[in-house]
């Protein structure tokens, strides 16, 4: 988890956040949900999270909406990271769709 936050950060990602999904969601143990303030950052952010876990030996099981680079979601089994574009992350507001969920800030 630390490992994608720092990826992320290094690619200077906005506002990242950690939301502890365990006991609430079978979905995943976790979600990382950043965001950056156009398209080449997005998809910059997600290349380089994707890079630092698929080479520290994390199995990446899905990845979505990397052509649009709006919204990508890279999914990596306990642990789902969304990174997306600023405008996009307003609009789907994970964090309030997940409010129960406990929000740790990196």
């Amino acid at each position: 988890m630390l490992r994608a936050c720092s990826a992320a950060d290094s690619k200077k990602a906005q506002d990242i956040k950690v939301l502890d999904l365990r006991g609430i969601s079978p979905i995943a143990d976790y979600f990382i949900i950043c965001s950056g303030k156009s398209v080449i950052q997005v998809k910059a952010i997600a290349d380089e999270i994707e890079g630092k876990l698929v080479e520290s030996g994390y199995v990446l099981n899905h990845k979505e909406g990397y052509d649009s680079g709006r919204w990508v979601l890279l999914d990596f089994g306990s642990v789902i990271i969304h990174v997306f574009h600023n405008e996009d992350r307003d609009f789907y507001n994970l964090e309030r769709l997940w409010a129960d969920a406990e929000v740790i800030n990196i």
